[in-house]
């Protein structure tokens, strides 16, 4: 199994690549963040462990050269991506009407066109074999409005959006698509902030439901993950 995530050098991606680790034993792991080659020791543990191949590149995705070098790569690497996971992200707190000129298209870098143009480098060959798996972590951000979303919540609609339109789309190829909406997550998004850890989920409860949903039978598909607190957001 080909398996491809972004944004995996911590938090919800390198938890979602040692749980396919795990359920997968020999899978391919294709990952890649900004600063990937600096988590070399848990690579090789990771492939140690499991005895699966581990492919990393740095690749900086709100660029388009980054998203293009990294699909090369990916195509060179592997005939087929069986699961792409589109997890690369940022989170910045804002207001419409205060924050930085530029903070809008920022976030849709990131957050939506490295997903959007990944993803169309890789699905020809989904498409040519007729299966494939697309999951993009979008966010409750994507559900509904809340204070201090700003850019961010709207790169995240969009997010929901390209989903929702790519599922519809895939449908007659066999190709599945998830939209995934963590809520608090215990992630660098969350550092200097003092929180309870009872009060917030772990990376790994993300990455279960992940793994969960990429192993059905091909006739069933998972639209929508949703997972908040148990006591509820933040």
């Amino acid at each position: 199994m080909n398996i491809v995530v972004t944004g995996a050098s911590k938090g919800i991606g390198k938890a979602v690549a040692e749980a396919f680790a795990v359920r997968y034993p020999g899978c391919h792991l294709m990952l890649c963040a900004r600063h990937m080659s600096g988590t070399m020791s848990w690579q090789q543990a990771l492939s140690a462990s499991h005895g699966c191949k581990v492919t990393a590149f740095d690749a900086d995705l709100s660029k388009r050269e980054g998203v293009e070098a990294f699909a090369d790569h990916v195509l060179q690497a592997c005939d087929v991506v069986d699961v792409l996971v589109n997890n690369a992200g940022f989170f910045e707190p804002g207001t419409v009407h205060e924050e930085p000129e530029g903070t809008l298209e920022r976030m849709l870098d990131i957050n939506l066109l490295s997903a959007y143009h990944l993803t169309r480098r890789l699905l020809p060959g989904m498409k040519a074999r007729r299966s494939g798996h697309v999951f993009n972590i979008c966010s409750v951000a994507a559900l509904q409005a809340y204070p201090n979303g700003g850019a961010y919540s709207i790169s995240k609609w969009a997010m929901l959006g390209f989903s929702r339109n790519l599922r519809e789309e895939m449908k007659p190829h066999g190709i599945k698509v998830t939209a995934v909406h963590p809520g608090a997550t215990l992630t660098a998004s969350w550092d200097g902030f003092q929180i309870d850890p009872s009060r917030i989920m772990e990376s790994g409860d993300v990455a279960a439901m992940i793994t969960t949903a990429a192993s059905l039978s091909p006739q069933a598909c998972v639209e929508d993950i949703l997972l908040r607190p148990q006591l509820g957001d933040l």
